[in-house]
């Protein structure tokens, strides 16, 4: 196998060949891919089918690589950020640059599982479910802000009632779209056969609710090769460890790594779940009883909520009470 780094932006991936250890930049197109693909082909020849393209999933930015890579039929290694972050420790990377990332995107080849180099397909339905969820992230951003903004004025002695009237009533229509939006993407994933059955199983969880389910759907899909492991690291709920010798001694936290749309959804359900789900209640109890702070009892039933929808959605299973009590 021969791995090509691509370290990709907005406008541009930098690319790492490792035959004659050339470093390129391209605009990040369609046009400028199939440049890129010819000269390889050249540089490659008859083993050019031997390529493997390796780069960070970027939401929108690498949809353009993805789709191209599905449509030529070229062999990717996706390999998720976290990931790349600790392969850059690793290997000792401490420089920072799109040409040193495309470099360390190559050498990351050595880390990649025989079932995690692919040829994408390109599911449209799965595609339109990411395209929503985007917009209501979006939708979900304006309304917080507005609601801060509306928190901030409520403070204030000179309130301006006819911006807080302005602001409730806009708040009020983002809700409704929030709302809307979220059903229309479950219309989508009720019409595919595949993932109404990982969707039904994901809610079968006590506790679990349709946004949580959908959202759950939508990382998974968003990173179908990621390990449990590396599913609880992308949400963010991967624990930092402030330790260096006797001198630096911090308490442990939460990386926070990943979207803040899937930790605030995630709260919300542990929530739920500690009163209804009576093995995360159980489980819960227990660590309030040894001690732990309500914080960290929550934090870690949103991570086993995590590891047992993952599991779920694999598999297709209904969630069974009894496999997971004392679990």
């Amino acid at each position: 196998m021969y791995s090509i780094g691509l370290d990709i932006s907005k406008s541009s991936i930098a690319i790492h060949i490792p035959l004659g250890n050339l470093d390129i930049e391209i605009e990040n197109s369609i046009k400028a891919l199939k440049s890129l693909y010819s000269k390889l082909k050249k540089v490659y020849k008859k083993e050019h089918d031997k390529l493997v393209f390796i780069f960070e999933p970027t939401g929108n930015y690498s949809s353009v690589l993805y789709r191209f890579c599905a449509d030529k039929k070229i062999k990717v290694f996706i390999i998720n950020p976290k990931q790349s972050h600790n392969f850059a420790k690793a290997i000792s990377q401490r420089n920072k640059s799109d040409k040193v990332d495309a470099q360390m995107l190559s050498k990351s080849i050595m880390i990649a599982r025989e079932e995690e180099i692919i040829i994408p397909t390109i599911d449209s339905s799965v595609e339109e479910i990411k395209e929503m969820m985007g917009y209501h992230r979006i939708k979900l951003k304006q309304r917080v802000q507005l609601s801060n903004h509306l928190e901030a004025l409520s403070v204030k002695d000179n309130n301006n009632s006819s911006l807080v009237k302005r602001l409730q009533k806009e708040i009020k229509v983002l809700k409704k779209v929030e709302v809307e939006i979220i059903d229309d993407i479950y219309k989508m994933i009720a019409k595919n056969e595949t993932l109404i059955k990982k969707y039904e199983a994901i809610i079968s969880i006590d506790g679990i609710g349709k946004i949580a389910a959908i959202v759950f759907i939508h990382l998974f899909i968003r990173y179908p090769n990621a390990n449990q492991r590396q599913i609880t690291s992308l949400v963010g709920l991967d624990p930092v460890i402030r330790e260096s010798g006797t001198s630096i001694k911090g308490k442990n936290r939460i990386s926070k790594a990943g979207g803040k749309m899937y930790r605030g959804s995630l709260f919300m359900a542990a929530m739920v779940a500690t009163k209804y789900n009576k093995s995360l209640k159980l489980f819960y109890n227990r660590l309030k009883e040894n001690g732990k702070h309500t914080t960290v009892a929550q934090i870690a039933v949103m991570r086993k909520l995590v590891i047992i929808a993952h599991s779920l959605f694999k598999s297709g299973e209904l969630y069974d009470k009894n496999k997971y009590l004392g679990y």
